[in-house]
């Protein structure tokens, strides 16, 4: 079966062919470090961990890059409101991110370049495309000349003629208002550390040359998948693809854009003010049912954030977790294949609903394996269970999602609600089933489901 993956450019699903049989080059576009992630940021992480791990399980080698972007104007802006250096700021923030993604099972990029450690490379792209007459200085400014490029427009698919004017500079610089920074010339409010020395003057980078930069330094002129959200496919990554292929770079083979989680009908963002920050998801659901939440849509649609959604994501992964910590007490399994289904969907442009719906049909069947006491069929059940969580980075019994703590207050509440279960027995032992409802009900409210089985009764946080 093909790996097939829609490509905005084409606007088609297409067959994946890396460049080089065997390997798989991803360029991300990461955080603008201003402000702390929230959970709309963390399905770009989830989104691209997938499509990663799946490439790896086709037997690819992966170069998966997500840079940082560590300095631009809000940065700049924000910093100083808060009585802080603006690099203070940006490597608070790009920590508070990395944690967010490893909260989350994401699996640490190949590498993560920042911005302001690639000024060279900029500078020497900003030489390329003045040199053939893609770029000009101008007032300590270099703007990119949208006119020399015919194909520009391509990927959002407009014409040059219905285009907004690129807000990113004072406009009477420009030889046209659509034209792109590549480059700021320094600004008198701006501190003396956010600035490089050019041929054309000190000043920091434009946002668009970063990614063109850092892109081309770790993946080669060309390479297999830029990846992004919709509201960067203009101008930023039409700039990208107009400065690159202007010097001379095939760039992205396919583009990738994953759809953004929304909040009250609108993009989830700081400045909308709509926004639900991590510390606040983790302290309601563990990391691994978010992480469910953010992978079971398709990663091409809108995810409309409420409170009662995540509730019921959580339930139905604890669907998934129940039957797996049942059957692993009757049964001891690795991962082992994966059935053709769960394959089929996955290699159909990532369709995770088809896939997570293969899961769940395994759920029951394996449900029935246990309550028929058959182990034969609960081990393949289990196995084949673990192999497709696996590959979507949510195998509960990962030890990526234990921790010591967490273990130990099991087994303190284990040996507490053991005592409280033993009561109940022996309720239920002198048929003394009002005090047995009693004592379940009670567990019930708080927060711990009793299920009376062949072997004996069980407890789970319900």
């Amino acid at each position: 079966m093909t790996f097939r993956l829609y490509d905005t450019a084409t606007r088609s699903i297409r067959d994946f062919t890396p460049k080089v049989a065997g390997q798989a080059g991803i360029y991300l576009c990461g955080a603008t470090v201003q402000s702390e992630p929230h959970l709309g940021h963390m399905r770009s992480g989830v989104s691209y961990d997938i499509l990663r791990r799946w490439l790896s399980h086709l037997g690819n080698e992966v170069t998966f890059i997500r840079n940082v972007t560590d300095i631009d104007d809000k940065i700049l802006q924000k910093a100083p409101e808060q009585g802080r250096q603006w690099w203070a700021l940006s490597y608070e923030n790009e920590r508070a991110f990395d944690q967010g993604y490893l909260t989350l099972g994401c699996l640490a990029p190949t590498y993560e370049p920042r911005a302001t450690g690639h000024v060279p490379e900029m500078i020497e792209l900003m030489h390329t495309l003045i040199a053939t007459g893609h770029a000009y200085p101008t007032g300590g400014d270099v703007f990119f000349d949208v006119h020399s490029f015919p194909e520009y427009g391509a990927l959002s698919n407009q014409k040059l003629e219905n285009m907004r004017a690129a807000e990113d500079a004072e406009i009477s610089l420009k030889r046209d208002p659509r034209d792109f920074a590549l480059w700021k010339g320094v600004k008198p409010h701006e501190p003396a550390s956010a600035s490089w020395a050019t041929p054309w003057g000190p000043g920091r980078p434009g946002w668009h040359l970063e990614c063109s930069a850092m892109a081309g330094k770790y993946l080669g002129d060309e390479f297999d998948i830029h990846g992004g959200g919709p509201d960067l496919i203009f101008p930023h990554h039409e700039n990208e693809i107009a400065q690159s292929k202007a010097a001379g770079r095939p760039f992205a083979r396919y583009w990738v854009h994953h759809a953004l989680v929304s909040l009250g009908g609108e993009k989830m963002s700081k400045s909308v003010g709509n926004t639900i920050t991590l510390p606040v998801i983790f302290s309601k659901h563990r990391p691994i049912e978010v992480r469910y939440y953010l992978a079971s849509p398709h990663y091409r649609s809108i995810i409309e954030y409420s409170e009662e959604a995540l509730a019921e994501a959580a339930q139905g992964f604890g669907r998934i977790e129940n039957f797996i910590r049942r059957a692993t007490e009757r049964v001891e399994s690795q991962a082992t294949v994966l059935p053709d289904e769960f394959t089929a969907a996955m290699n159909d442009d990532l369709a995770t609903p088809r896939a997570f719906g293969v899961i769940h049909d395994l759920v029951r069947h394996g449900n029935q394996a246990l309550a028929d006491n058959d182990d034969a069929a609960t081990l393949e059940a289990l196995g084949q269970m673990r192999a497709m969580l696996g590959v979507l980075g949510l195998d509960p019994l990962d030890e990526k999602w234990g921790s010591a703590p967490n273990d130990e207050l099991k087994g303190v509440v284990d040996a507490l609600v053991g005592v409280v279960m033993e009561q109940r027995q022996n309720a239920r032992a002198r048929k003394d089933y009002a005090a047995a409802d009693a004592i379940r009900d009670q567990l019930k409210s708080a927060g711990l489901a009793i299920e009376d089985t062949p072997q004996g009764p069980r407890w789970n946080v319900s």
